[in-house]
């Protein structure tokens, strides 16, 4: 079992909060998860999928609006641990309402970083973000790369990372930051590339990749993600940034190629080619060197065991899948 560590996850409605729910659980911690919807189906959560040593409950609080009973929870609970995954995360619906964006990942944020600041019990704050604040760029980038966003998205979350670096320095907020390539896995919503070519295939839906699908990104397992997450948590320096990442650089295009080839469709009859989208930055590659050194992570998942896992999970789950939303739905 764990030890006396209790954790709080924001925005465990998000598939990378409810996979780091999970694996909390798992492992053997008492969690307390929220988010500002209702808890979703079951095929979205997986610690609802079996039964783990630690519990999970779940309470419906929304950063933009609830903050103040957010901090009698925290002020009750006096939890060692507060993981944030609540963000506005579209990249490219950012432009069409970049207040929003905005409004959570900026205002919501900061005002989360006033509640946290004075707490005396607090070990740690985690504080969930985004290689979109570099921009596109060349090369294996360090956490120490300047700043070059493009999007509204990445404006948002640029802003933030750069609000509580100063929490940090003057009131000595405990927080640590992690940036994570691009996440897939079970549960993973409709419209992400993985998942969004596996169901595609399984229905017999044209899959569109804007720009031909030829920007490279590093695709890691959420669930090694979660992994170094916890341990970011346990034992990460104070005021550090870690990035999250393996080094299997693909296309989005071969991604589709390999997982088509393993559920036996051919490309051309699946897959139909749009042009880019505004703002779309071309590369991700994200040196985790510093996590690897530091904290003893590596990566256990390969892209091709990874893209099995995401089949059998929409397999098990294919009568209920078709009913779940398939596109991205804006809520302020």
């Amino acid at each position: 079992m764990a030890s006396a560590e209790r954790f709080l996850v924001l925005g465990s409605n998000s598939f990378s909060g409810a996979t780091f729910v999970d694996y909390l659980a798992e492992k053997g911690y008492d969690v307390v998860a929220t988010s500002r919807s209702p808890e979703p189906h079951e095929a979205m959560l997986p610690y609802k999928w079996r039964k783990h040593p630690g519990s999970v409950r779940f309470e419906k609080v929304d950063i933009n609006h609830d903050l103040d009973a957010l901090g009698g929870l925290v002020k009750r609970e006096r939890f060692s641990h507060v993981v944030n995954f609540a963000a506005q995360s579209m990249v490219g619906q950012s432009w069409d309402h970049p207040d929003d964006w905005m409004m959570t990942n900026v205002v919501s944020t900061v005002r989360l970083h006033v509640l946290l600041r004075s707490l005396d019990f607090l070990d740690r704050y985690v504080h969930v973000t985004t290689p979109e604040v570099y921009g596109s760029t060349e090369g294996w980038v360090k956490e120490g790369t300047p700043f070059n966003p493009s999007t509204p998205y990445a404006v948002s979350r640029a802003a933030g990372d750069m609000s509580l670096k100063t929490f940090v320095d003057t009131f000595h907020l405990p927080a640590v930051s992690t940036r994570a390539a691009n996440v897939y896995g079970p549960g993973q919503q409709l419209y992400r590339i993985v998942p969004r070519t596996v169901f595609a295939a399984m229905t017999g839906q044209k899959l569109r990749l804007d720009g031909g699908g030829l920007s490279e990104r590093v695709f890691i397992h959420m669930r090694d993600v979660s992994d170094a997450t916890l341990k970011i948590a346990l034992k990460g320096n104070i005021g550090d940034t870690y990035h999250i990442s393996g080094y299997e650089l693909v296309t989005i295009r071969k991604l589709v190629e390999i997982i088509l080839a393993k559920m036996g469709k051919a490309f051309d009859e699946c897959v139909e080619l749009g042009p880019e989208r505004p703002g779309k930055d071309a590369a991700y590659m994200l040196d985790s060197a510093k996590l690897r050194t530091e904290l003893g992570w590596k990566d256990e998942i390969s892209l091709e065991a990874g893209v099995e896992d995401v089949t059998a999970w929409a397999r098990r789950f294919e009568k209920e899948l078709p009913n779940l939303p398939s596109t991205y739905i804006h809520k302020p």
